[in-house]
């Protein structure tokens, strides 16, 4: 199976969470327009903790009718957020190789951007058999899809009313540092 996977970021008290939006190349122009008719006149992308709480629950139910599926990973970050992301990203790229992903982008946070790019690579490193995986960093602007995972990940963190509306979103929740 070959997927598509956009990736962003949360982090709430000292957890770090990694969300990576899966897609199938077939719902990719499908998503993409539906994504951007949830866009207000003006804007230019979603970002979700800028909504207000109404808007927030509108968007979230339709999210869910749009079908989408998001795996979350969470580390603690207690020692520092750079660690927790290189945990839950080498674990990201690890099971995209295993689900056969072809592309993986994500949320570019600029100049850590490079970070990113040498996790990634040393995960693949450690592989027999990448898959060709291809990845890159796009601003959250560029790809609508980049914003699943932005409002899956922001509920998820959140908890409470806004961890069970995005349920129906997130296919799994992996934990890197429990035991």
């Amino acid at each position: 199976m070959t997927v598509h996977a956009f990736v962003d970021e949360s982090r709430r008290n000292d957890t770090y969470y990694l969300a990576a939006a899966i897609v199938q190349p077939r719902d990719l122009a499908r998503l993409r327009s539906r994504l951007r008719g949830l866009l207000l006149p003006g804007q230019r992308e979603l970002h979700f903790y800028r909504e207000k709480p109404a808007r927030r629950r509108e968007i979230v139910s339709r999210l869910v009718e749009f079908g989408a599926t998001v795996r979350v990973y969470e580390a603690s970050c207690r020692r520092s957020e750079e660690i927790a992301r290189r945990e839950c990203l080498t674990r990201v790229t690890d099971d995209l190789v295993d689900l056969g992903a072809h592309r993986l982008v994500l949320d570019s946070r600029e100049i850590r951007d490079e970070l990113d790019r040498s996790t990634i690579s040393r995960a693949l490193a450690k592989r027999l058999e990448s898959g060709g995986l291809v990845y890159e960093h796009m601003n959250s602007a560029g790809d609508p899809l980049l914003w699943i995972a932005d409002i899956a990940v922001w509920c998820h963190g959140a908890g409470s009313d806004w961890a069970r509306r995005a349920a129906p979103l997130i296919g799994e929740v992996v934990r890197l540092d429990w035991p």
